[in-house]
């Protein structure tokens, strides 16, 4: 990734500049814009389905990575081995971590071989606008993997020229350093940028060293807008207790690039490649006894239309072709393709919307898949509305999942695809432009789940397929800005399985959903220019003792020069999100951030 670094500083040199200064007034929630759960960009008011939206370049100082944001959704539950955003798993109302499909605008990079490495993200976040979070299943829309929800990083298009640098140091030999450059035109804009952090590990074997960088150009052409984003990532860490009682190491690697073309006002192409890599050690003192190299790459082209019927109706349409390989010398050589077509029509009648969609998927090998998905809205008066939504999603197994063996986890060739039928009523209070409620009940019925089961202890994991897997519970969320300067933020998921498909077997992933999780967000700006970011999150896993993380924040949000300080795990907590995985106590990381700008041309 050093590559970078030259190319951010030579842009710089743009002539005079000055310092950009952030609007002190929020979007009213009811008016906000979305894109994940529709063929197109709605507002918050009009989405049939329950998403949630953040925007990063909201407070940018007061989150360290992409896990502590997304930490803010209580439906959503990391699970993160890796301190520095190295690894992380992520749960959607109680779904696996593979059951969550992840996108970078609108573009699949889900891991093929295992969705472990799924939040291996080459875009920094500075790069991003923002990160949007479909609850309950996508795969109308989105394909497999989406059965638990969708996660789609969508990144910034830039509105000035401007060089943003960040620079800081922190506990346990934390060392940061990010820069973001913008040039900004009136047919075109470009976007370069990039991070790495580096710590020596708050215990033996849990160093990390993350490099991420990207590169967006756009520009307007006679047919529309054109888009080309080049990323790449690189990750090393201490991989101890991981995967088993090891002292393990891991390094993956990762490259992504797209390309977006409006071919008119109603139709557009898109293009997608990842490819990633994953160097596995058993015994980082050894690594001649046992080691993994895993290449895996993927591929996604879509074609999309619409049809507009009337003012407030339209239909949406397209084609999608996807693929995916491996070679590696533990699982094999392995490709599949897969293919494609469905519809979408939006109707709108003065306080009614409703939604139907259809996705027929044909994949190689003989299978094939039916998503269907339906949702509907209706506005008790101008602030109240109710909705509900039924859906289909599915999931074709990684290659780990069908291939992989060692003493402990073996793989099964033999595995069905997993699906589930998702159902939610909910309803969102818009309470004027200052407050925002949302509350759901939901319910998932699963079918054929892969996980991994085993007799008893001394039994090696075994992939399998279960039966009669059910998730039920309610989430809420309440947004509160009391003044233009604070705002607070309250979010409680609770979350009831039943488990009867076990049969006495051990269960490697089935249980780690948490019953409750409850998030506190509190932001103000006690002095002109200042912000304070408290959060405070409280989750008790399955069968397990509730346990309180408390983050904090303060920086300077405007001028050239931005200091700040990032608190994590204030109430010094002991804490575990994978067993026998711990995470880091309290820690402190301090630093500098200088931002310079002038407006758009």
């Amino acid at each position: 990734m050093k590559f970078f670094w030259p190319l951010l500083c030579g842009l710089a040199c743009f002539g005079p500049v000055m310092a950009q200064e952030p609007s002190e007034t929020i979007a009213p929630a009811k008016t906000t814009v979305v894109v994940l759960g529709s063929p197109a960009p709605v507002t918050l008011g009009e989405s049939n389905r329950s998403v949630v939206l953040m925007n990063t370049q909201e407070h940018p100082l007061a989150f360290q990575t992409v896990e502590d944001r997304l930490r803010t959704d209580a439906s959503t539950y990391i699970e993160q081995r890796g301190a520095g955003g190295a690894q992380a798993d992520i749960s959607i109302r109680g779904s696996s971590f593979a059951q969550t499909l992840v996108l970078i605008n609108g573009l699949r990079v889900n891991d093929a071989q295992t969705a472990h490495h799924n939040l291996d993200l080459p875009v920094p976040m500075d790069a991003m606008s923002n990160i949007e979070i479909l609850h309950g299943s996508g795969s109308t829309l989105y394909g497999s993997d989406a059965m638990g929800g969708v996660i789609d990083f969508i990144t910034a298009a830039p509105q000035a020229t401007s060089l943003r640098l960040r620079s800081g140091v922190g506990s346990f030999g934390e060392n940061d350093q990010a820069a973001t450059a913008s040039i900004a035109r009136k047919t075109w804009s470009e976007l370069l940028s990039g991070e790495r952090n580096f710590s020596t590990g708050f215990m033996p074997d849990r160093d990390y060293r993350n490099e991420n960088g990207s590169s967006e150009t756009r520009w307007k052409t006679a047919l529309g807008e054109s888009d080309i984003l080049l990323a790449g990532s690189d990750r090393a860490f201490g991989a101890d207790q991981f995967y088993g009682n090891y002292n393990s190491w891991e390094r993956t690697k990762g490259w992504f690039a797209s390309m977006r073309q409006e071919l008119d006002d109603k139709t557009s192409a898109a293009f997608g490649y990842r490819r990633h890599t994953d160097n596995f050690i058993l015994l980082r003192d050894n690594p001649s006894l046992y080691a993994n190299q895993h290449i895996d790459q993927s591929w996604q082209g879509a074609l999309r239309r619409r049809e507009h019927f009337g003012a407030r109706s339209s239909l949406f349409y397209g084609l999608e072709g996807d693929g995916d390989s491996i070679d590696s010398n533990n699982l094999g050589k392995h490709a599949r393709n897969w293919g494609a077509g469905y519809l979408d029509a939006d109707l709108q009648w003065k306080n009614i919307s409703l939604t139907a969609g259809l996705r027929q998927e044909i994949i190689s090998g003989g299978y094939h898949a039916t998503s269907p998905t339906l949702a509907a809205s209706y506005w008790l008066g101008s602030n109240v509305k109710l909705r509900a939504a039924l859906g289909y999603g599915f999931r074709l197994p990684t290659y780990t999942d069908l291939y992989y063996s060692d003493p402990s986890t073996i793989g099964n060739p033999n595995l069905k695809p997993e699906s589930a039928w998702n159902y939610e009523a909910g309803m969102d209070w818009f309470a004027g432009s200052k407050s925002y409620l949302s509350l759901t009940g939901f319910y998932s019925r699963q079918h054929d789940t892969i996980d991994y089961v085993r007799p008893n202890a001394n039994s090696p994991w075994q992939a399998s397929n279960l039966t009669n897997l059910r998730y039920a519970g309610v989430e809420s969320a309440w947004t509160w800005q009391p003044s233009n300067r604070q705002q607070i933020k309250l979010a409680w998921t609770f979350l009831s399985g039943a488990q009867q498909a076990l049969h006495g077997l051990q269960s490697e992933y089935v249980f780690n959903y948490p019953v409750n999780n409850a998030v506190f967000e509190w932001t103000v700006e006690p002095i002109h220019g200042y912000m304070l970011h408290n959060r405070v999150g409280v989750t008790q896993r399955y069968e397990q003792t509730a346990y309180p993380v408390w983050n904090a924040a303060i920086a300077r949000e405007r001028g050239y020069v931005r200091p700040y300080l990032q608190m994590s795990n204030l109430s010094n907590t002991g804490y575990e999100e994978i067993v026998d995985v711990p995470m880091p106590g309290r820690s402190f990381t301090g630093g500098i951030e200088i931002m310079l700008s002038r407006a758009a041309k």
